[in-house]
């Protein structure tokens, strides 16, 4: 089962378990939250909406919050000795999609648990 979905003016085809990038949503790190904005839900029998599927939505877990690589603007004006040189970074969240939920359903899933750093003693401490 897939879905496209709308968030921040850009369209996205997703399945379960897909990381992506899409531009700033309010959330904290760790947690659950649902876009409405489905414009497809595909299967066996694929729901085309008009604009959106009614009672879809996409369950997607909040995994980072960071910015994106730089992009330069730079104009110049040839033989006016005028240069301009700005540069930006977008706000990114990461999302992993947990599920794609219909019928108004809600989620079932929680965040997952995090992976704890395993920490290696060095081995002339082990000797002693």
């Amino acid at each position: 089962m897939f879905a496209v979905i709308k968030t921040g003016g850009r369209q996205y085809r997703v399945v379960p378990d897909d990381v992506l990038e899409v531009g700033k949503i309010e959330g904290e790190v760790g947690s659950i939250i649902q876009l409405n904005e489905v414009l497809l839900v595909g299967g066996d029998t694929p729901v085309l909406g008009i604009p959106t599927v009614a009672g879809a939505s996409v369950a997607v877990e909040v995994l980072d919050h960071k910015r994106g690589p730089k992009v330069i603007a730079f104009k110049k004006r040839r033989r006016k000795n005028s240069r301009r040189k700005r540069g930006y970074r977008d706000e990114i969240t990461v999302l992993r999609i947990s599920e794609i939920l219909t019928d108004g359903a809600k989620p079932t899933k929680g965040p997952r648990p995090k992976r704890e750093k395993v920490v290696k003693e060095p081995a002339a401490e082990a000797a002693e």
